[in-house]
């Protein structure tokens, strides 16, 4: 049995995973850390006091806490790092720590999401260029960062695509997109080479994205809904699973996959 120890354990995510932990025999909740230690686990506010023994961290809190996460990996415990909003810094952070240990980092656990990404990139191979290519994510109205680590994830499919495309077309390939978030203004007309990013927020919204491809007379739209938070809870779960004997490095859902 794989211990499991949740950083935001206190959260909707956190919370969502210690749900996902009781109804299997692979894992066991041994504690977590959060300021609010209001739950029926061992809960600690303070890194220093943590006691437990565990085999996995899995975070789903925010970026100011990756230097506590790094703590507890005492340098040898795998992480699944499921938080967003992460700067140029704490990346380098994480690139670092994953030299020592196994981290697992995805903007969005879920499995339909990394099938969504994958549908992005080959219909961006086929389109960009000729279509216009726009994210839409919405999100509940306490979701504290903006864009959402997903439509990023999607703007990267979309880079990605478009690279391949410039690394191997023998004749004048499309220029790299370029991302603008949301528009405003009375000289917002649209650039060939614009992708636009727009972020909803607005009540309980679990998390949807859309990706849609306009052209002359037709538009093609490749989205995703989470009707839960548990497919994230269950998709960190796996991956936190995945990485137990995994040499250090830095993995993601291609790598599980």
């Amino acid at each position: 049995m794989i211990k499991i120890f949740i950083i935001g354990i206190d959260g909707k995510m956190g919370r969502a995973v210690c749900r996902a932990c009781s109804e299997t025999n692979d894992f066991e909740l041994v504690g977590g850390l959060d300021t609010m230690p209001d739950m029926d686990f061992k809960v600690f506010t303070n890194v220093d006091d943590v006691d437990v023994e565990y085999d996995v961290i899995i975070d789903f809190s925010r970026p100011e806490t990756l230097s506590q996460c790094i703590s507890l990996t005492k340098g040898k415990i795998p992480v699944v790092l499921a938080t967003t909003g992460y700067n140029k810094i704490d990346i380098k952070k994480i690139e670092i720590l994953s030299k020592k240990v196994p981290v697992f980092m995805s903007g969005n656990m879920s499995w339909g999401v990394f099938v969504l990404q994958k549908l992005v990139n080959d219909a961006t191979k086929l389109l960009y260029g000729d279509f216009d290519i726009e994210i839409i994510e919405k999100h509940h109205n306490q979701k504290v960062d903006a864009p959402s680590g997903t439509a990023n994830m999607l703007a990267d499919s979309i880079s990605e695509a478009v690279k391949l495309q410039r690394d191997t077309q023998c004749a004048l390939p499309p220029t790299m997109p370029n991302y603008i978030y949301g528009r405003e203004g009375t000289n917002a007309k649209r650039k060939s080479d614009e992708v636009a990013i727009h972020a909803v927020r607005g009540g309980t919204v679990v998390g949807e994205h859309e990706v849609s491809f306009y052209g002359k007379d037709e538009v093609i739209t490749i989205s995703h809904s989470a009707l839960s938070r548990n497919i994230f809870a269950t998709g960190a779960l796996k991956a936190g699973k995945f990485l137990i004997g995994k040499k250090p490095g830095l993995y993601s859902m291609k790598d599980m996959v």
